[in-house]
């Protein structure tokens, strides 16, 4: 196993798109480290006197523009041996701050509440890495908890180029907030080398993201990448330490609640003896849905289910 680091720079960096056609700015083996740093706004969110605003940060929005509207992601990686139908492994081994500041956005027309509000607000929220704190302009200190908002893979060939912002079999704009250091996310491969990219940090979010966005920052990751054969997924999986994490997609928040529940009966009769009728059971009696996020298009469900549910009978 290998280690390797991946800065932000407008050589690195892809803004606004998954693209099965983009070349790969790293290639590594099965089972190799990454750490991946990020960063994460365009003009209008930087801050003013007082704040540190790294230099590639600046550099990427002054000589680059969205390929479509979204994130600005730095990647993708090859990770050698992957092969559309495999899963690719994302064990997540930390997230960490880069800056000491993040952003809030919300806009007319956007977020869970579109007619509600008639201004575009940028805040900038004070960070404190050392107190992993984020610091609200009128005081309030919410604890920092930060993951990456996309992690995915370059989509299918016949799919083309598609913004970062709807999150889909790929992986893309996931917005979960369980999705922290510690956390394993699998992944549908759907070509060759799967390109798996990153950005979009959260310091901090409420499941439903509901004014749009989180607290939006530059992160740096460390993940290990690794090939999954013996696996097929039609959609993103996650396990924590303790729960397994079934999500869907859909402009339908009823129907991704729908599909994220079956992915949880796939994964209980998969991995028991129990049937089908006895899996939907024990998802009434013990299964949580929660709104992953509300704002992105593809709305997000995710289920989750103590893992130790699954050892007894």
């Amino acid at each position: 196993m290998s280690g390797y680091r991946l800065e932000s720079s407008p050589n690195t960096v892809h803004w606004g798109f998954f693209d099965a056609g983009l070349e790969p700015v790293l290639k590594v083996a099965s089972g190799d480290e990454v750490t991946i740093a990020t960063i994460s706004g365009d003009k209008p969110a930087l801050p003013g006197p007082g704040y540190t605003v790294l230099p590639e940060h600046r550099e990427v929005i002054e000589t680059m523009r969205p390929g479509l509207p979204g994130h600005i992601l730095t990647g993708p990686v090859h990770v050698e041996g992957a092969k559309p139908g495999h899963v690719l492994q994302v064990d997540i081994l930390d997230v960490k701050p880069r800056q000491d500041w993040g952003f809030n956005y919300s806009a007319p027309l956007k977020g869970a509440l579109p007619d509600d509000f008639d201004e575009v607000t940028h805040t900038i929220i004070a960070i404190d890495a050392e107190r992993n704190v984020g610091r609200l302009p009128w005081g309030l200190e919410l604890p920092l908890a930060p993951f990456f908002g996309v992690m995915g893979v370059a989509p299918p060939p016949a799919w083309g180029r598609v913004s970062t912002i709807q999150p889909r079999a790929n992986g893309g704009n996931l917005d979960n907030k369980e999705l922290v250091a510690g956390t394993t996310l699998f992944l549908p491969v759907f070509v060759e080398g799967a390109l798996f990219s990153a950005g979009d940090g959260h310091g901090a979010q409420g499941d439903g993201e509901v004014c749009v966005t989180a607290i939006e920052m530059a992160l740096e990751g460390r993940f290990r990448l690794t090939v999954r054969e013996d696996m097929s997924l039609p959609l993103p999986r996650a396990e924590t330490a303790d729960h397994f994490i079934t999500m869907a997609f859909n402009e339908d928040l009823d129907e991704a609640g729908r599909e994220a529940l079956r992915q949880m009966l796939d994964l209980i009769t998969e991995r028991t003896n129990r049937s089908r009728p006895e899996a939907y059971m024990l998802c009434s009696l013990a299964a949580d849905l929660r709104v992953t996020q509300m704002v992105n298009g593809n709305k997000g469900i995710h289920v989750m289910l103590a893992k130790h549910l699954l050892d007894a009978g």
